[in-house]
């Protein structure tokens, strides 16, 4: 019997008796994510002052971001009903709403598929059927190809996997200009190559984690060392990626300079990782989650200068 076949989700979990209103519904918003989809939200928005060239309209705003957190919330809903087997043997995810038995597995698929059809309709009738035709495209992507296909057979699963975190760019884009340019393009590919290195510093943290479950996590399968050369490789290759939007989409220096700055920044913290890794370091003394931490912030920085460039041409 493997790890994850020997605690079945639920058996740690809350009756029904015990299923408070409040931890109820504390419990399906947990399902929903939540702080992954400010990432989501934070790489769609600006992106909608960018195709503006200005501010768009707010409700226009407000529609794509209710109907990005229905899709978004539902995928990930999706993908907790599908790992809940993982789930209930790893430390990090132990508590999460299926393993604890405050939402029941059909409770979460239901949930789910609600948000997909929700979703769907939502931004089709009041953004247009581009934008919720990639956002479907990004739920469908994540849940069979990520979830389902990937994840627990190749370590490259969070490269292709992060396919779908890529796609708000597009859906923004697409709610104001009703299509899908270079400058999209772009951008979608700079949080394709940020992704990876992202991920892995926290991969490599919880790797323990990881193989007690069985998930071929590149940081189990390769080690620290080739991690850490591939978050250099990738962290370089999205720099140099980033700085392509400033003629594509014509920006003010402000762009450039800031995707230099905070790209630098980056770097620095890629290279302290993979010198600490080729040092042997271990533990704690890694500081891997320095670069982690460092990434979410970078992207914020990044993506509050699109949204502000447009008013400084």
């Amino acid at each position: 019997m493997t790890a994850v076949e020997s605690r079945p989700a639920g058996v740690t979990g809350a009756t029904h008796a015990h299923r408070p209103f409040g931890a109820r519904v504390g419990a399906f918003v947990a399902l929903t994510k939540p702080r992954i989809i400010e990432l989501l939200l934070i790489t769609t928005v600006p992106v909608m002052f960018l195709a503006q060239r200005g501010v768009p309209d707010p409700l226009l705003v407000l529609a794509v971001v209710v109907g990005g957190y229905l899709s978004a919330g539902g995928a990930n809903a999706l993908n907790m009903y599908i790992d809940r087997d993982i789930d209930a043997v790893m430390s990090r995810t132990e508590r999460r709403p299926l393993v604890t038995g405050m939402v029941s597995p059909r409770e979460a698929l239901l949930f789910g598929i609600a948000r997909a059809i929700g979703s769907t309709l939502w931004l089709g009738l009041l953004v247009n059927w581009l934008s919720s035709a990639l956002a479907l495209t990004a739920l469908l992507f994540y849940v069979f190809v990520y979830t389902l296909g990937l994840k627990r057979r190749t370590a490259q699963n969070i490269v292709w996997g992060g396919i779908a975190g890529c796609m708000p760019v597009f859906v923004g884009w697409a709610a104001v200009d009703n299509s899908v340019s270079w400058s999209a393009l772009v951008l979608f590919l700079v949080i394709f190559f940020w992704t990876p290195p992202h991920y892995w510093p926290l991969s490599m943290k919880v790797k323990d984690d990881y193989a007690k479950a069985g998930v071929p996590m590149l940081p189990v399968i390769k080690g620290n060392l080739a991690v850490a050369k591939q978050i250099v490789a990738y962290s370089w290759v999205m720099v140099a990626v980033s700085l392509a939007l400033w003629p594509l989409a014509g920006t003010s220096l402000l762009y450039p300079v800031a995707a230099v700055v905070l790209g630098a920044a980056w770097l620095k913290e890629a290279h302290g990782l993979y010198a600490r890794a080729k040092a042997g370091v271990v533990g704690a003394k890694l500081k891997e989650m320095r670069l982690f931490h460092w990434s979410i912030t970078y992207l914020t920085l990044l993506f509050v200068v699109i949204a502000v460039d447009p008013f400084l041409r």
